[in-house]
Order: structure tokens, then C-alpha cells, then sequence
């Protein structure tokens, strides 16, 4: 039994679809759970209630926490380190593995250049210091022995048919509207993107190999190092729409946050867009040298192929 907690979302879903590949008992945990394969078992629960948790990973082999809340710092402080001791608290009674999908905030601000599994803890941002104290409850957990666990990591997500890609919001849906792209922050500077379905498939495989439990992973990204006029590029090329684009500076997101709650949440986030951001997953690729990471180009191909999500 594989349980997912956070199904539907942009990684959820690809997630089921990929663990078909190893199990056929798969549960997806969310508020309104959807089927992907046509055996999956259905737990509607919510994620911040201890109960429904533990009886949401009842019987579980692996569990893979997937969920996303809310872009919203009070939402993430309050919620967050409350769905996270409730997940270990059940992984640890049932005594099953855990698997928590990880994202880059929690590094220190001078390694975006170069993100390894090893560069330093030391977040920059609010949001950042949350992370860094979810995977250190599930860290301590390890190293006392009381819990099996990895944490894998993406850099920020685009792939089809996801409506919480960054990029696909501001460059490809602004082109398939017939307005210019829009870019937060130096669209000169090398941007990472990791391809969903690529992570998915590759979190899949992780939570079913035993020796890589109790250490953290850079999901598969392609090596190449796009800028954000390079995407802007790919895109435009693909969708055969002129190459219009905008930057927006950090202090011009600052004035937007006045009046757009989300560009306020984005304010502490852009010393990510300001500087070359690199993910580095060179250990994956050299554990599963089989592995095939999607080039930027097929991805893009991809997504203007399935089309906007909403």
C-alpha cells in the first residue's frame, strides 16, 4: 500500500500515474480525492486534523507527502509544522516510510547559483525558515531512529496541464492571451525549471528503492542553462507568437503587493529571480543513470501541446 497525501495536485497526480509502475494498492489522501488508475482507493481527509491523518496511513507501506497550501506566509507558519508532526506521527504508529517532496527555500541565498543536496541550510525568506523547520522535525526523527524518511526536492515546477507553474502563468498563458510575457525579476539570468511528470516518476522510483531512504534528493532537471529571455524564446517559437516580453523589477512587485496578495507573498522570494538559479541534481543522475530528464524543448513542446489548465 503507497499512500499519497495532497493527490490532484501538479505533482499528485503524475505521482499516482507513475507508482501504477510498482503498485496497484494506491491510496490518494486529499479534501475531495480523485481517481487517476482505476483501482485506487479514494480518503477524502484534511491534512491539519491528527485523526483523519492516522487513519489516512493506516496500513501504508510509503507515504509520500505531496500536498501544497496556500501561498501565504501566516498559512504556511501556522499550518505547515502541524501537517507535517501529524504525517510523522502516523508514519511512525503504522511504521511506515515517509517521503516529503521538498522545495529549494530552505538554502542559503548565495548557493541559488549552484542548489546541491549540500549547500548550506541558512533560508533568507519567512517562507524559507518554515521549510527549514519541517525538515528538521522529519531530520530528527531519522537520526533518532524512530522514522524512515527522504526528502526530495525540485526546483520550481512547469509541466502540462498545472496551474501553479510561475512560468507557465506569466509567459505561457500571457502568449496564448496575445499579450507579452511577463518575467519577475532579470530575465538575463539562468532560470532551473524541473518538468513535472520527470519528478513524479522520479519520486516514484526513490520511495520503491530501500537504499535511498534517510537522505535528500534533487529530483531529475535537465542540465541546460536557460535565461528567462531563453524561455521566453522556447515558448514563443512553439506557440509561433511574437517574442513580447516585460521584466518586472523587485521593487515594482513590492507596489503590486498593495494591491495583489500574491505579488506581496512573491516580495521575499526574488532574490530567486535576481540571480542565476541552477538546480543541480548530478547525484540522481548518477544513482539512475537510466533515467531520462526531459529537455526544456520537449517540455515546452508538451505543455503548448495539452494546453491551459484553466
Amino acid at each position: 500500500m503507497q499512500v499519497i497525501l495532497g493527490g490532484g495536485g501538479a505533482i499528485g497526480t503524475a505521482l499516482a500515474s507513475a507508482l501504477n509502475a510498482y503498485t496497484t494498492s494506491i491510496r490518494i489522501v486529499s479534501r475531495n480525492p480523485k481517481k487517476v488508475n482505476n483501482g485506487d482507493e479514494l480518503f477524502p481527509a484534511d491534512l491539519t486534523d491528527g485523526a483523519a491523518v492516522n487513519k489516512a496511513v493506516a496500513g501504508a507501506d510509503v507515504v509520500y507527502l505531496v500536498a501544497g497550501l496556500p501561498y501565504r506566509l501566516s498559512v504556511w507558519q501556522e499550518q505547515w509544522p502541524k501537517v507535517v508532526r501529524n504525517v510523522i506521527d502516523a508514519c511512525k504508529q503504522h511504521k511506515a516510510k515517509l517521503v516529503f517532496f521538498d522545495n529549494v527555500y530552505l538554502y542559503d541565498g548565495n548557493s541559488v547559483g549552484r542548489l546541491t543536496e549540500e549547500s548550506p541550510v541558512n533560508p533568507p525568506s519567512k517562507k524559507g525558515k518554515v521549510r527549514a523547520q519541517l525538515v528538521q522535525l522529519i531530520m530528527d526523527e531519522v537520526k533518532s531512529g524512530a522514522l524512515t524518511a527522504m526528502i526530495v526536492r525540485a526546483a520550481d515546477f512547469y509541466g502540462p496541464g498545472i496551474n501553479t507553474s510561475v512560468l507557465q502563468e506569466t509567459v505561457y498563458k500571457n502568449f496564448a492571451k496575445g499579450k507579452a510575457a511577463f518575467w519577475m525579476g532579470d530575465r538575463t539570468k539562468i532560470h532551473s525549471y524541473t518538468f513535472t511528470p520527470d519528478a513524479a516518476k522520479a519520486t516514484a522510483l526513490l520511495g520503491n528503492t530501500p537504499d535511498a531512504y534517510n537522505q535528500v534528493w534533487h529530483l531529475p532537471t535537465s542540465d541546460e542553462k536557460l535565461t528567462g529571455n531563453d524561455w521566453i524564446q522556447l515558448f514563443a517559437e512553439r506557440m509561433h507568437v511574437k517574442k513580447k516580453a516585460m521584466s518586472v523589477s523587485t521593487p515594482l512587485i513590492r507596489v503590486m503587493g498593495w494591491f495583489n496578495p500574491l505579488m506581496k507573498e512573491m516580495v521575499e522570494m526574488m532574490y530567486q529571480n535576481n540571480q542565476d538559479y541552477y538546480f543541480d541534481s548530478t547525484k540522481f543522475k548518477t544513482r539512475f543513470p537510466e533515467f531520462k530528464v526531459t529537455p526544456y524543448q520537449e517540455g515546452v513542446k508538451e505543455i503548448v501541446a495539452a494546453g491551459t489548465a484553466n
